[in-house]
């Protein structure tokens, strides 16, 4: 299994705001973690990550990533694992790039940074061709994240405001870089059709639990929770069919 958590409590000063929350992902696999605003997904994944905001801590459980509990991680033993073991998309990956510097040269700059042994003209080559992978030039955030082939991508509401056709182009974009490159993938959203239509897994979060998770087809054809019901009875219906129906 590349990824185990378990029991995981997260806590921001003395007020606990994820309880008891566990998940497996394995290479390859695709789950997303689903709920309204302040359901606790983003703090999952940034636990995850290692970069929990301002007092926030895991206060209780494990993070096991690649055989490995990462909640023992010294800041040195972070930094390596960033990028090249496990990456993220964050919500508004606008913010992550300079807006008066050349996109290149900033990517450059992020690639020597974590491999310094890198010249600039095999940095940006490296660039070039993960950004012609991503098919996309605008898809800057998706092709840093991707650039050393990381272990597990945590995307966070990769398709929050945009327009519909290029929410789709960007979970086909999501999917074809798991097939490519073997990657897991954990996304973070509000939309359960998007999320049941791409996933091998998902996980339904509320209040900071979880009150449902399983195989995609499971939680579909027979959910537990009443607010899972809920969350199903709002994907849309087109011609009869169920958006999140294949």
């Amino acid at each position: 299994m590349l990824l185990e958590v378990k029991d995981l409590d997260i806590s921001y000063g003395d007020k606990l705001t994820v309880t008891g929350a566990s998940l497996e992902l394995d290479k390859g696999e695709i789950m997303s973690i689903v709920g309204e605003s302040g359901s606790g997904k983003t703090t999952v994944i940034r636990a995850i990550m290692g970069c929990l905001p301002g007092a926030g801590r895991v206060s209780r459980g494990s993070i096991i990533f690649d055989g490995k509990d990462v909640l023992q991680n010294t800041p040195d033993e972070w930094r390596k694992m960033y990028g090249s073991e496990m990456s993220m998309i964050f919500q508004d990956s606008g913010n992550m790039i300079n807006p008066i510097r050349r996109i290149g040269q900033q990517f450059i700059d992020y690639v020597q940074a974590h491999q310094p042994d890198k010249s600039k003209d095999q940095a940006y080559k490296m660039c070039c061709d993960m950004l012609t992978n991503v098919r996309l030039r605008q898809r800057v955030g998706i092709a840093m994240a991707m650039i050393f082939s990381p272990k597990i991508l945590l995307a966070d509401e990769p398709t929050s405001a945009l327009d519909v056709t290029t929410q789709a182009q960007i979970i086909r974009q999501i999917v074809d870089i798991r097939d490519e490159y073997g990657v897991a993938v954990i996304m973070v959203t509000h939309n359960l059709g998007v999320a049941s239509y791409v996933s091998n897994k998902l996980m339904v979060m509320k209040g900071g639990h979880v009150v449902e998770y399983g195989k995609r087809e499971d939680v579909i054809a027979n959910p537990q929770d009443d607010y899972t019901k809920q969350l199903l009875r709002a994907v849309p219906v087109i011609g009869g069919k169920t958006y999140y129906e294949q």
